[in-house]
């Protein structure tokens, strides 16, 4: 069986991603956690019992082209629906035809690419016909499904999560699509050297269907280049076809919380280079760093806390020398700040500490305030008792005095034990001294 179909005769040529899409197993390139052999993907493919699916990966991964294979292979009347362009009319056009063919003893698989695009309404619509049988769903997003997809539709299915593209896979298709002379660049008789392939595979991040179209540009550069065959595609040709590489970095969607995420815990970790590396990733794909400086203000209280009491001072200092700044200069304000947090000494304690504390405030409610520190303003009050026996610290050496402040049910209650890292030690000694001391 020819995994390629010749593209049909058209007036534009359809890109050399589409023409390159293979349509069996054997032509298709990565996801081998799904495809190889004895592997779940595979099987259900081979055995053609295709349940309700969810195809969850990054761009140019494979979603669609699974799809296209699953199409070819199934006994099944395939659909193709896209949540972008079609809407609830088409639906339940697709849900009639389904009823009528599944009288016949037709069953049908509805491929949704983009399912996330779909509202909530629009995906509980699917749930009836699935339920009878009438169709089964597969599905293709890039957002997490967890998030997108509504919790009755998603215990329907099962979700299979695909992988960006190794560098190597990409350097076998790219390599593939410039010898195919039916569908790919074969027929230009071009070569390609070594750097400019790594620099392909490795800027497509991943992404089959990037890697490819940058290749075509690459190809026209390099043969509108000379007048004799064998052009070869060198780096300048590459870089010139990628122009600007596209960070795979979404505000609002699942990476941008996959990197920032990755910010904080190489802070938290004490790791400078990697703290710089997502610092950068955020910069250059346009994050607002006034949302990476609060961030940066909150780790400066929860993982450094009174380790390094000034991590907050100079991270709230930074954020105003920036607002004053702004870029390109501000990236040395937050580069300074960055590596500061990642090589100060860390203690959570503070934030352990009210934690614990609002723990048991919502555990104990609200117990009652010692007398002994209740302010005594009126004359009724003093001969009620409050304020009687409160010691005032300043009347003692080195403004020290042992009273009990907690509610009588929490007396001795710990909500801060401070981890004795940087400043912390200080901290430690000084309250054990005051112990120590009393009252003296």
């Amino acid at each position: 069986m020819n995994c390629k179909e010749s593209p049909a005769e058209k007036t534009l040529t359809p890109p050399l991603a589409e023409r390159m899409r293979p349509f069996c197993l054997s032509g298709f390139y990565g996801q081998a956690h799904l495809l190889g052999k004895g592997k779940a993907l595979r099987s259900m493919i081979e055995s053609d019992q295709i349940p309700s699916l969810i195809f969850w990966g990054p761009p140019g991964c494979g979603k669609t082209t699974l799809a296209h294979i699953i199409a070819r292979e199934t006994s099944s009347r395939f659909i193709f629906f896209s949540a972008v362009m079609s809407g609830v009319k088409e639906i339940r056009e697709i849900f009639r035809e389904a009823k009528e063919n599944a009288g016949s003893g037709i069953s049908t698989i509805l491929f949704i690419d983009e399912i996330h695009r779909f509202n909530k309404v629009q995906q509980d619509a699917f749930l009836p016909v699935m339920e009878k049988g009438l169709v089964t769903v597969i599905g293709a997003t890039t957002e997490n499904p967890s998030f997108e997809i509504v919790a009755p539709l998603l215990s329907r299915c099962r979700v299979l999560r695909l992988q960006q593209l190794e560098a190597d896979e990409l350097k076998k298709l790219l390599l593939l699509a410039l010898e195919d002379t039916e569908n790919g660049l074969g027929k230009m008789n071009l070569q390609i050297d070594d750097d400019a392939l790594c620099f392909l595979a490795e800027t497509a991040q991943g992404d089959g269907r990037k890697a490819l179209n940058t290749l075509e540009v690459a190809a026209q550069l390099a043969a509108s280049g000379g007048k004799c065959a064998n052009f070869v595609i060198s780096r300048a040709e590459a870089e010139e076809a990628l122009q600007q590489k596209a960070l795979l970095y979404d505000k609002g969607e699942e990476e941008h919380y996959n990197v920032i995420s990755a910010f904080i815990k190489s802070m938290r970790g004490s790791d400078p280079d990697a703290a710089l590396y997502w610092l950068a990733r955020m910069l250059e794909a346009g994050e607002d760093p006034l949302f990476i400086l609060r961030r940066m203000i909150v780790l400066a209280s929860e993982d450094i806390g009174n380790a390094d009491p000034r991590a907050l001072q100079l991270s709230v200092s930074a954020m105003q020398a920036f607002q004053m700044v702004g870029m390109p200069e501000g990236r040395i304000i937050l580069g300074q700040a960055v590596t500061y947090l990642a090589t100060a000494p860390k203690s959570n304690a503070s934030y352990l500490g009210i934690n614990a504390a609002l723990a048991e405030v919502k555990k104990s409610g609200s117990l009652d305030v010692p007398l002994n520190i209740r302010n005594a303003p009126t004359k009724m009050m003093r001969e009620m008792g409050y304020h009687a026996g409160y010691r005032y610290p300043h009347d003692f050496n080195w403004g020290y005095v042992q009273q009990e402040y907690l509610p009588e049910k929490l007396k001795k209650r710990k909500f801060y034990e401070p981890r004795g890292h940087g400043y912390e030690k200080n901290i430690i000694e000084r309250m054990e001294w005051l112990k120590k001391t009393g009252d003296k």
